[in-house]
């Protein structure tokens, strides 16, 4: 990209930097006063900072900084925690929750939280159709939700579940939603929220400025302002770092990471992350009418052509490979951070684990018979491809292609890779029309709506749309397990039953969930300390169940960087720095799906 060269006077300076930028310093208020700025890397694409309407996770995980569920998710493990409600309890035929509120709470404008603005927050979910993208699944099982007072709330539900309906909302103030148009309300500057950090104001060009809310529950945070600086790829965003241009940066590959972990002046870690990355298996799908579906190819539908296919793939030599050996091996769709609900199979358990001689007799089972070119055939001894679908925009999956077709031509299987965006692999896969893909699945601390695209029930209509299926597979002993855990409430008792469930999944060898991949980040030592993990032993910084990475952190006792600084002159430095990098390429985009897994790539 050529970029004309243009002056811009900001804030009484004037700045040549390539671009035209015209951003307001953002601390009119207080220009010669010293603030605590952390500065990170965020995304180059934002959706919209309207909750009821985000569904990018870039967007997401900075509007968990400014609102609170009633029920959080616990920094230490994920568990149900008290949020902005203190308090809760379930009757004995398990329909109606009540929530008790915490006293003293104020909103970030200062006026007083009440489970009015609950009760206002459920409601406008589920009495309007324009308000349901981004929590609509989520409220579909209550039936009704009132304030019986200022500290009371009762939600009643359709019918019986184990998922507190408390944990799936982000609570808005009334008296800011209710005055304006909800659906298109842009909610991107001088947002109101009771979190740790609210959303001060928005640049497409620039970033995302978030300040600490003055009347925070919780107590006072380590810095005045977060500044999200846009760039347009990791490597830009990594070199600002080394240039002390940003303090924190996440989504490391491998190899940045390598680098960056033997820089003295830098933190780097690899988290335990909450994502899977897996092969899905074409099982034959059908539509919510019970008819074909799409364009697979029919040998899949026998179990033992999809168990070999699994067997055939080494997936050690995939995470050690494709991920620099940042990721976990995998069992079950639960990863490991929620030890509530992890399947930690044994050996025994692990039938399909790399096996090709395994495979080929399977194979050979199946009645696919190997032709004089070394490939089977189908039953009626025509050639037999399979096509593999990988999305251009992740180079780990690409990678994986490399390995997996001839892994599958060593058992005899001829598999044509086809790359192209993940948003048509993305709409393939909905339609039926693939054998096999790479995809991916951020996992939220409760199983039950994971579990749920797997239902019989799950399939989409003809066209693709209506309900969403993880892998197009209907299986009625699942259903029956998924019906149990859903009005489980017994902790042990629905673990086993999610565990199981797990454990069906894995024997259809339809979804081979090949790693829990590390989540990779780096941090100026001198800029920044303190962040609590989630869970607590090994787990992820940010994009977090919650806010509690970013609300501990705070400055080092010893900060010696441009932490403190006369806050009208942060944007020149933030702006000046973007426009070095705006004309890298290669932007990386996360879809959120919320309920209760939140993001599927």
């Amino acid at each position: 990209m050529n970029l004309k060269t243009a002056s811009a006077r900001l804030g009484g300076v004037l700045l040549s930097a390539g671009l035209l930028l015209t951003m307001t310093p953002f601390s009119a208020q207080a220009d010669t006063a010293s603030v605590k700025v952390l500065k990170l890397a965020g995304s180059s694409s934002y959706d919209t900072f309207n909750p009821f309407n985000a569904t990018m996770a870039s967007t997401t995980d900075l509007l968990t900084l400014g609102y609170d569920s009633l029920v959080e998710s616990a920094a230490k493990d994920n568990a149900d925690s008290a949020g902005l409600a203190k308090s809760w309890t379930v009757s004995a035929d398990k329909l109606t929750w009540t929530y008790t509120m915490r006293t003293g709470v104020k909103w970030s404008d200062g006026q007083p939280f009440t489970a009015q603005d609950a009760a206002w927050t459920y409601q406008a979910i589920m009495n309007h159709a324009d308000l349901q993208t981004a929590f609509g699944s989520n409220v579909a099982t209550i039936s009704s939700v009132k304030a019986k007072d200022d500290t009371t709330l009762v939600i009643r539900t359709k019918e019986p579940q184990s998922v507190n309906p408390g944990t799936v909302v982000w609570i808005l103030p009334e008296h800011i939603w209710s005055h304006v148009n909800a659906a298109t309300y842009a909610n991107d500057k001088d947002v109101v929220g009771t979190g740790p950090y609210v959303l001060k104001q928005y640049d497409k060009k620039s970033g995302v400025e978030l300040d600490a809310n003055p009347h925070f529950w919780r107590g006072k945070v380590g810095f005045d302002k977060l500044l999200y600086i846009s760039y347009k790829n990791a490597d830009a965003s990594v070199q600002a770092l080394k240039n002390g241009e940003v303090d924190y940066v996440g989504g490391l590959t491998p190899a940045q990471y390598n680098q960056l972990k033997g820089d003295t002046s830098l933190a780097a870690y690899a988290a335990n992350n909450r994502r899977y990355y897996s092969l899905a298996i074409n099982p034959g799908a059908k539509d919510s009418k019970g008819n074909d579906l799409g364009d697979g190819n029919p040998v899949l539908r026998d179990v033992r052509v999809r168990r070999a296919i699994v067997m055939a793939i080494n997936n050690k030599t995939l995470i050690e490979k494709a991920f620099g050996g940042f990721g976990q091996e995998a069992t079950g769709e639960i990863p490991s951070v929620y030890p509530l609900y992890h399947w930690n199979a044994s050996k025994s358990d692990l039938s399909l684990s790399y096996d090709p001689a395994k495979a080929r007799q399977l194979l050979d089972e199946a009645g696919l018979k190997v032709g004089a070119d070394g490939y089977r055939t189908d039953k009626s001894g025509k050639p037999l491809t399979l096509r593999l679908l990988v999305g251009a925009e992740y180079p780990n999956w690409v990678q994986m292609a490399t390995y997996v077709k001839p892994w599958l031509k060593a058992v005899g299987l001829n598999v044509s890779v086809i790359t192209e965006a993940y948003s048509q692999v993305s709409d393939a896969s909905t339609v039926g029309k693939y054998d096999m893909y790479f995809t991916g699945w951020g996992i939220g601390p409760d199983p039950d709506w994971q579990m749920s695209i797997n239902l019989c029930s799950s399939r989409p209509n003809a066209d693709g749309s209506g309900a969403t299926s993880e892998s197009n597979w209907c299986d009625s002993e699942f259903d029956k397990l998924y019906d149990q855990q859903h009005v489980e409430l017994d902790q042990n008792k629905r673990s086993a039953l999610v565990r199981r469930m797990q454990q069906l999944i894995y024997n259809a060898a339809v979804n081979d969930v090949i790693t829990y991949p590390q989540s990779m980040v780096a941090y100026r030592k001198n800029a920044v300390t303190g962040f609590v993990a989630q869970p607590e032993n090994g787990g992820i910084y940010t994009s977090q169940n919650g806010y509690w990475g970013m609300m501990a952190a705070h400055p080092p006792a010893n900060a010696t960087s441009s932490q403190s600084h006369d806050s009208s002159w942060i944007w020149i430095a933030v702006l000046a720095a973007a426009v070095v990098v705006i004309a890298g390429t290669g932007v990386f985009l996360h879809s959120r799906r919320h309920g209760n897994s939140d993001e599927e790539e």
